[in-house]
């Protein structure tokens, strides 16, 4: 009998047939299928399913995916109609009033009518002698209330850093009082200057007083007009009041 020749490397389960002979690979050697083992049967009926077996652990949870993209902002909806209005809320506290301002050169208004208008007065416990600076720019009386101690010149000014001429506009006027509480010796004004500067005045019926009143106030009224540049006219009275 000639020599069989087997394949290489065969897999399990593997035949080989020479002739009417076949042999199967079983993994370790070519062993001969007797005809019976070659005979298959028609395939048996179907067995019953067996029982379901019972359910496996829960497996773990995967990761949670990435979020997806923000969708586009839908469009606005329509505005809701207006709320009824809330109560009025309680009035604040009235604040405090400001400073009062200074006075200063205004424009002419024609035909204006005043009531109750208001001057603005400096008291001061203040004896009259010597020189006593009159700031128009902040007062337009001066009141003193200490007797006068010796007679004095009265110095008309707009004030410590403004000049009564540059203050005043060519054509204007203005009224200055000044008070001055006498005692049993009196006193009296007996010289006038503005800015400084001597300037004679024009006397209430043409006489110079020479004395003041004892024990009373007396009211020395000046209108002063300016006429030019540093030039003016003063109309002048003493009045006694007690």
């Amino acid at each position: 009998m000639a020599a069989i020749d087997f394949p290489n490397s065969p897999s399990v389960n593997d035949t080989h047939t020479v002739g009417d002979r076949t042999w199967k690979w079983n993994g370790s050697v070519w062993a001969v299928v007797r005809a019976v083992d070659l005979l298959v049967g028609p395939t048996g009926a179907t067995g019953a399913v067996g029982a379901t077996g019972a359910t496996g652990l829960t497996g773990n949870t995967g990761l949670t995916g990435n979020t997806g993209a923000v969708g586009n902002t839908g469009a606005t909806g329509n505005t809701g109609a207006t709320g009824v209005a809330g109560q009025t809320g309680v009035t604040g506290a009235t604040g405090a009033t400001g400073a009062t301002g200074t006075f200063n050169s205004a424009t002419a208004i024609t035909g204006a009518i005043l009531v109750g208008a208001q001057e603005r007065t400096t008291t001061s416990a203040t004896a009259a002698t010597g020189t006593v600076n009159f700031d128009v720019r902040t007062q337009g009386v001066l009141y003193y209330t200490s007797n006068a101690t010796g007679n004095w010149t009265l110095n008309v000014r707009g004030d410590g850093s403004t000049t009564l001429n540059s203050w005043m506009t060519t054509g204007d006027a203005i009224t200055v009082t000044f008070l001055v509480t006498q005692g049993s010796t009196a006193y009296y004004a007996t010289g006038f200057t503005i800015d400084g500067s001597s300037v004679t005045p024009k006397y209430y019926n043409g006489t110079t007083w020479t004395s003041g009143n004892a024990s009373s106030i007396d009211a020395y009224s000046y209108t002063i007009v300016k006429t030019g540049s540093a030039a003016f006219t003063v109309f002048a009275t003493q009045t006694k009041f007690a």
